[in-house]
């Protein structure tokens, strides 16, 4: 057993708390990692609001990471101590409907199938205080060892530098593969972008690398334009400086609508406007932020006419094939993630980054 920090939610709507937690050793079939560096994700303050479908509680949240493998289980082979890993908030066990159709990344043991708050076997390896604490999505970056099932560990390149990869366990690879692989953006081909966070900007340079001519960055925060810009947006429009709704505008600016939008903030609004600012016959729209609450009320016209309205998660990526592979196109300079990281902060400062991340900086 290892003890070590970790930040437990001991109930929806309380802060983050750092506690010294046990850490199990893995079972058969798992894997122990230490966390070198853990990444916020707005998905973390929806876990810790009390938003997020399925959690259970006291709840060590964090899905973003990068880490060490430092023990494994009984008869786990693809990776060893001492490797290079992402841990996986989407799980690939190989052997489900899911996991066997070349067209689907999500899995049955995905969270929204069957909770992912214990172990594959109902069990937790955390425990505080002599409480059990929950796990998340089977990830729980925010401690400095967590242990996961195999089938959710991808190892990468062992000259990866683990404290630039953070993004690639969810918020780039998620934003990045929404245009490439839900999206299939087509060269040449005009995109709206709503929300300019960190996955905004990796559905933006996703755009930029599938050849896109125009990129339309939209969001009410001015502060997020110059680093759209850097990463590939041509144009940034804010919905304020408009009277008139922001699908009119884009449809303004392009004739006949995008041929290509995501929303990428979970708004139901956004949502609407997003779908409605493609292009009425060919237009795709991919939603990519979670909703926090709330059903979407919208014209069913808007799809009869022929546009195609879908979600993606994990940005369509296979992900223990499809990581390793974005870790080493970035290992040779394909594209540049590290714009991304806007703040890195001691683990003591946890909180300091949930505010960071609430302030929009």
């Amino acid at each position: 057993v290892i003890k070590c920090r970790a930040a437990v939610a001991w109930a929806a709507g309380k802060p983050l708390s750092i506690e010294e937690v046990e850490v199990a050793p893995p079972k058969a079939g798992e894997v122990r990692i230490k966390i070198v560096a853990a990444g916020i994700c707005h998905t973390d303050q929806y876990v810790l609001d009390g938003l997020f479908p399925k959690v259970e509680y006291p709840v060590i949240p964090g899905h973003e990471g990068a880490g060490i493998v430092e023990s494994i289980g009984e008869g786990v082979t693809s990776v060893k101590p001492g490797d290079k890993v992402i841990p996986l908030c989407i799980a690939r066990c190989g052997d489900c409907s899911y996991c066997l159709n070349p067209e689907s990344n999500i899995c049955e043991k995905f969270h929204m199938c069957t909770p992912q708050n214990l172990l594959p076997d109902k069990t937790t390896r955390f425990t505080c205080k002599g409480k059990q604490v929950h796990h998340f999505l089977w990830v729980s970056t925010f401690a400095e060892y967590t242990v996961m099932p195999e089938y959710s560990v991808a190892k990468i390149d062992a000259a990866a530098p683990l404290e630039k990869l953070t993004v690639y366990g969810c918020g780039f690879a998620t934003g990045y593969g929404a245009a490439v692989n839900t999206a299939k953006v087509k060269p040449g081909s005009t995109c709206a972008v709503f929300g300019l966070g960190g996955v905004g900007l990796s559905v933006v340079m996703g755009c930029k690398a599938a050849g896109a001519s125009r990129i339309i960055a939209v969001d009410i925060n001015k502060d997020k334009f110059a680093k759209a810009k850097e990463v590939g947006a041509t144009d940034c429009i804010n919905p304020r400086d408009f009277k008139k709704p922001i699908q009119e505008v884009l449809t303004e600016m392009t004739g006949h609508g995008v041929d290509y939008s995501f929303e990428v903030i979970g708004k139901t609004d956004t949502m609407v406007a997003a779908l409605a600012s493609c292009n009425m016959n060919t237009g795709v729209c991919v939603m990519v932020g979670q909703v926090d609450s709330g059903l979407i009320s919208f014209d069913p016209m808007l799809l009869l006419t022929g546009r195609t309205w879908k979600g993606s998660v994990l940005g369509g990526w296979k992900a223990r094939d499809g990581i390793p592979k974005l870790v080493s196109s970035y290992l040779e300079k394909k594209f540049n993630t590290d714009v991304l990281i806007t703040h890195t902060l001691p683990f003591a400062k946890l909180d300091e980054g949930f505010e960071l991340l609430r302030s929009g900086k």
